[in-house]
């Protein structure tokens, strides 16, 4: 059982029920995260509104494998089902792809580099080492675009942070039905 306790429906007014039922229709489910969100329904807008503004940012498989390679270095199992579920039912990740995600890798070398940078943001706290930067620089990646990368992990950051602190029942399809 989640340590946070979502909202029931009626509870909620009509622009959180709408934001849920947005929700609902682009994943197939509700997921218990949002629904526990809804309890404060400013973060929930605020966690909505930055995942939205990210979906602009590098591709979905890069912006999928950061947010798999993050959330496995912060032991958010809430998160790594989460977006094992995104990146395989609407990011078109094999399940090879996400598991090398998750490991701070992938059989692409730019993704590799990404993942493990990104990696890297998270154990140095955002102090990565000239190296680290020279690595991402190398495959690709331009300054614009590593300003991409550190927002992407730490939105990741945000909801992962939020699922550990809530111990989130894990209710994703296809997941181990286990609390984070």
């Amino acid at each position: 059982m989640s340590r946070l306790t979502a909202p029931a429906r009626a509870d909620m007014d009509a622009k959180t029920q709408g934001a849920l039922d947005a929700i609902a229709k682009q994943f197939g489910f509700a997921p218990s995260m949002f629904t526990t969100l809804a309890a404060n329904p400013t973060v929930l807008e605020i966690v909505m509104g930055l995942q939205g503004s990210i979906a602009t940012l590098l591709d979905a498989k890069t912006r999928h494998t950061i947010a798999l390679a993050v959330s496995q270095s912060n032991g958010c199992h809430y998160c790594q089902a989460l977006h094992g579920f995104i990146s395989s039912n609407l990011g078109g990740m094999s399940a090879e792809e996400i598991e090398l995600a998750r490991t701070g890798t992938s059989s692409d070398p730019k993704r590799a580099a990404v993942a493990k940078f990104a990696q890297h943001v998270i154990e140095t706290r955002g102090q990565v080492s000239d190296e680290d930067l020279a690595a991402i620089r190398e495959v690709g990646y331009i300054d614009p675009e590593i300003q991409a990368i550190v927002a992407i992990v730490v939105v990741t950051l945000l909801t992962n942070y939020l699922n550990n602190v809530s111990d989130a029942v894990v209710d994703v399809p296809g997941a181990d039905h286990q609390s984070a």
